[in-house]
């Protein structure tokens, strides 16, 4: 598998990194034979976070064997300094790490949640000053991300971003003009960036969930393909996270296994094609019963 620069980290990422929500729930069995599979294809980058279900637990057995060779990122969702640091003590512990290569803040989605998260966000700072992770970085999902990454990249020392990007997503006008002005700051201060819901279709609405994913994912082989194919051919991305059902899984190491980068003609038909389907965000319309 083809690998990119992430940025200042200097990590020779794999374009697929291995996404820790897809062993939120599953059995320790499937979790070892995906996660061996995953790095026999040469994915080399794992990223995982607490809110994960069980994710840390069922994962953290396998990795002390390949840790040389496993860029590890995690992440928190919590606010305060106290919070932040619990979280990632648990992380470490439930990880067999005494270090993490990217420690992230998870799901900042807008200005203002950004705004909310300074103390955690320092205290990520001061964690990677002090040498528990090597990196700091940033993520979200929902159309805000791009700009709230794009202001706290000039607020804060952070080397990574992880945003969203799929060809439906792509098509609105402010959120592709957000991301661009994202990816342009990023290629030009060389923070790396990374991909979620490469491989999203559209939101479930009234359907039974056939896949552990809170949105409705592509499941035809051409259009994960397509999905990969974009998601990677955009200017400035380094690689993307794997879906969160590992069924998935298999489909989308074989697209960054054989990708080859679409041209413009290319991206405008994706784009075209998904015109029907609806944006999967804001993503709380989707956690309105929980």
């Amino acid at each position: 598998m083809e690998k990119r620069r992430l940025g200042r980290t200097g990590h020779e990422s794999s374009l697929v990194i291995l996404g820790g929500a897809a062993f939120a729930a599953c059995s320790t069995g499937e979790a070892e034979t995906a996660f061996y599979e995953a790095l026999e294809m040469g994915v080399n980058h794992l990223d995982i976070a607490p809110r994960y279900g069980d994710a840390e637990k069922i994962v953290g057995p396998c990795i002390p064997s390949v840790r040389k060779n496993l860029f590890v990122g995690c992440k928190t969702a919590e606010i305060t300094a106290d919070a932040v640091r619990s979280d990632l003590e648990t992380s470490l512990t439930r990880l067999g790490c005494d270090y993490l290569n990217l420690y992230q803040a998870h799901g900042v989605t807008d200005l203002e949640d950004l705004d909310n998260r300074a103390d955690a966000l320092e205290t990520i700072i001061k964690i990677k000053e002090e040498g528990i992770t090597q990196y700091a970085g940033i993520t979200g999902h929902d159309v805000g991300a791009p700009r709230a990454h794009l202001e706290a990249l000039k607020r804060y020392d952070l080397d990574t971003v992880m945003f969203p990007i799929y060809p439906r997503l792509w098509s609105d006008q402010t959120y592709r003009e957000d991301a661009e002005k994202l990816l342009s700051y990023c290629e030009k201060n060389d923070v790396g960036v990374q991909i979620i819901k490469s491989i999203a279709r559209e939101p479930w609405g009234a359907n039974i969930p056939s896949h552990r994913c809170w949105y409705k994912p592509e499941t035809e082989e051409r259009l994960i393909d397509q999905g990969v194919r974009f998601a990677l051919s955009t200017p400035g991305v380094t690689a993307i996270a794997s879906v969160g059902d590992l069924m998935l899984l298999p489909s989308v190491l074989k697209a960054a296994e054989n990708f080859s980068p679409m041209n413009e003609n290319e991206r405008r038909k994706a784009i075209e094609q998904s015109s029907d389907n609806q944006i999967i965000f804001p993503i709380s319309e989707h956690f309105r019963r929980d």
